[in-house]
């Protein structure tokens, strides 16, 4: 399990980073927000793409050294960070983008049924919102340490007024990070390789004859699609918080996701504490989704010129307080916080040789990390009002409540035999 946590680790380390590039990279490339969030897109699209081969792979080389293999791609994608960054290119760092995904795909698919598994399913999510803790203890501290150690001396973070040779300086500061990001990638590839992690075997478990694809299984095709909706909504709300207070002249607005990251730490001990022993997996995804519709209807409804969300919640500790509506989208990771532990027990229970294919469907689903929220900044640019957009993330949470109070549960694609 410990090994199991530090790749969680990583996970949230190297995906909540992109929160930070996104406003970074806007100045540096001049990019427009619908642009920008092309990042996102680069990134998670990698989980579609690569999905569904590298579970073919994870047949042939088993969980353990698929692992390896995922860290491996990684450190390659941290090292194109290089030439990205020393001529500012735009592609590049979307290819990089791309490359850390593919790694991180195959590294996902391995990991995640290790922890269902390891123990009862029943405490499955448990398990998993332990490991959220540590992924998202990741994503508190990332978008803190780019600021304090890329922007440390930047006053504003605007193309209109660095200079050419500002601009070049500031790119340049990515280097040594991602250096050091490959070199430690590298290091896990030999602790992961020498390690006494198990290999995990479900050949021999057994399912219904007339189940011959992962396809058969609807638990798991809608499980993806409310994971697809989920990530959409979860990057949403990790991602655009810093261009949203970008453009209310919020100070330090790539810090903002470290706000996000908190409440989603805070939601996840809730997950650690409360399930199965108090609340059930099934609850707590119901649960989730309906603060998730009330919270956005506040970002929508709420005005940005108010601060007594953030006063009650955190004023009194003497932390900087945000407008309302920039409050609202934080605590949206307290209302995502769940939907992960609790969809993927929910979704892979029973699928015996089917685990493999059935954890890269899910893994597909992360893709809504790269539509959605380059569906949310074409809206937001065409509109110009980035608050009303965020009207968007209730059709995904209403997909995520359909998942929780009914479809979780069906066994057919016929209805008659799933009663």
């Amino acid at each position: 399990m410990i090994i199991i946590g530090i790749l969680f680790f990583i996970f949230g380390f190297v995906t909540w980073l992109n929160g930070s590039l996104i406003p970074f990279l806007k100045v540096i490339c001049d990019l427009n927000e619908f642009q920008a969030l092309f990042v996102t897109f680069a990134f998670y699209i990698a989980y579609t793409v690569m999905a569904l081969p590298m579970s073919y792979v994870l047949e042939k080389t088993g969980y353990k050294n698929g692992m390896a293999l995922g860290l491996g791609i990684m450190a390659v994608g941290s090292l194109l960070f290089i030439p990205a960054a020393t001529s500012a290119s735009y592609i590049l760092f979307l290819l990089a983008l791309f490359t850390l995904g593919t790694g991180l795909t195959i590294l996902q698919t391995a990991s995640n049924p290790y922890v269902i598994y390891i123990g009862p399913i029943e405490s499955a999510a448990m398990r998993i919102s332990i490991m959220g803790l540590i992924n998202k203890s990741a994503g508190v501290l990332v978008p803190l340490l780019f600021t304090a150690l890329i922007l440390s001396d930047i006053g504003t973070l605007s193309s209109e007024i660095l200079s050419q040779e500002e601009l070049a300086d500031l790119s340049s500061r990515l280097i040594f990070p991602y250096i050091i990001m490959a070199i430690v990638l590298s290091g896990l590839i030999v602790l992961v390789k020498y390690s006494s992690i198990p290999e995990l075997d479900f050949e021999n478990e057994k399912i219904s004859s007339d189940k011959q694809s992962i396809f058969h299984f609807p638990r798991v095709v809608l499980g993806a699609v409310a994971l697809f909706f989920y990530v959409g909504v979860e990057v949403i709300a990790g991602d655009t918080i810093g261009l949203y207070g970008q453009s209310l002249d919020i100070a330090n607005a790539t810090a903002l996701t470290s706000y996000t990251m908190i409440f989603m730490v805070f939601g996840y001990l809730i997950g650690v504490f409360f399930i199965p022993k108090y609340i059930s997996q099934e609850r707590a995804l119901i649960g989730s989704a309906v603060l998730g519709i009330l919270f956005v209807l506040g970002i929508v409804f709420t005005s940005d010129q108010s601060y007594f969300i953030s006063e009650i919640l955190w004023g009194w500790m003497g932390i900087p307080i945000l407008p309302n509506t920039i409050a609202l989208v934080a605590l949206l990771g307290f209302a995502n916080a769940l939907v992960w532990p609790t969809i993927w027990p929910l979704a892979l229970e029973g699928l015996g040789k089917y685990t493999a294919q059935g954890s890269a469907l899910l893994i597909m689903g992360i893709a809504g990390g790269a539509i959605l929220p380059l569906i949310f900044g074409k809206i937001s640019f065409i509109s110009g009002d980035m608050q009303s957009t965020y009207l968007l993330c209730i059709i995904c949470y209403a997909f995520i409540l359909g998942y929780a109070l009914s479809w979780h549960k069906i066994t057919s694609w016929n209805l008659d035999d799933s009663k």
